[in-house]
C-alpha cells in the first residue's frame, strides 16, 4: 500500500525540512511538496534544506520545471494547472521528454471525474473520505458508492481528507491504492513519532510499504 505525506501550506521550512527527512530515513517513499504561495525562490529554499539524495522522493505541486533541475519524483496537477490547457500540454510535453519516468498525479472531488477525466495520471487524489481531522469538513462519500468507483475506475485511487492511523484498516478494506497523511501527522505533537505509529500498523496489518 503506498504511504505519502502532504506538507502543510504554510509553516517553517526549517522545522518541516528536518522532519521530512527524518521520514525519508524512516523509509517515506513520496512527499508531496505542496506550497500554493511560494515563489520559484522559496521552494528553491525549501528544497536545498532536503538532502540531495531524497530529492527523487519529492513531488511538487507548483513551479514545476523544478522536477528536472533537482531530479525530483514527480509533478502533482492542480485545478489551476489543469484550467491552463494550452501551457500544461506544453510543459507536460517538455517535462517528459526530459525525464520519461517522472509521476503525474492531480486531485478529484467528485467520483463523476474518475470516469470523465481523459488525462492519464500515475495516480490520484481522492478527497474528502473521512471527515477532517480540523473538523472543518464532512466525508464526501459513502463506502458502498467507493468501492463500486474504484472498481470501475482504470485511476489509482490515493485516499486524502481525514486520514490517519485509525483509518488504515478502512481504506484498505474499500480498496485504495495508498493514502496520504497531512492534518494527522502536522498537528501532532512529534510528527515522526506519529509516522512510526504508522509504520507500525503496517507491520501488523501485514502490508508491504510502497
Amino acid at each position: 500500500m503506498k504511504l505519502m505525506v502532504l506538507s502543510p501550506s504554510t509553516g517553517d521550512p526549517s522545522i518541516e525540512t528536518m522532519i521530512v527527512t527524518k521520514l525519508f530515513e524512516l523509509g517515506l517513499e513520496t512527499f508531496h511538496l505542496r506550497k500554493p504561495r511560494y515563489s520559484t525562490r522559496e521552494m528553491v529554499e525549501y528544497l536545498n534544506k532536503i538532502p540531495p539524495r531524497f530529492h527523487d522522493r519529492v513531488v511538487i505541486h507548483s513551479h514545476h520545471t523544478l522536477a528536472l533541475k533537482y531530479n525530483l519524483k514527480g509533478i502533482h496537477l492542480t485545478r489551476t494547472h489543469l484550467k491552463q490547457k494550452f501551457r500544461l500540454w506544453i510543459n507536460l510535453k517538455i517535462i517528459r521528454f526530459k525525464k520519461p519516468k517522472i509521476t503525474v498525479s492531480t486531485s478529484f472531488r467528485k467520483l463523476a471525474s474518475l470516469y470523465e477525466e481523459q488525462n492519464t495520471y500515475d495516480y490520484v487524489f481522492l478527497s474528502p473520505i473521512f471527515d477532517s481531522i480540523s473538523g472543518k469538513f464532512q466525508a464526501g462519500f459513502n463506502e458502498h458508492s467507493l468501492k463500486a468507483a474504484i472498481q470501475k475506475t482504470p485511476f489509482q485511487i490515493v485516499a486524502r481528507g481525514g486520514v490517519d492511523v485509525s483509518k488504515m484498516e478502512s481504506i484498505q478494506e474499500i480498496g485504495f491504492v495508498g493514502f496520504i497523511l497531512n492534518s494527522s501527522l502536522w498537528t501532532d505533537k512529534d510528527p515522526v513519532q506519529n509516522f512510526i505509529r504508522v509504520l507500525d500498523k503496517f507491520k501488523q496489518l501485514e502490508l508491504p510499504v510502497q
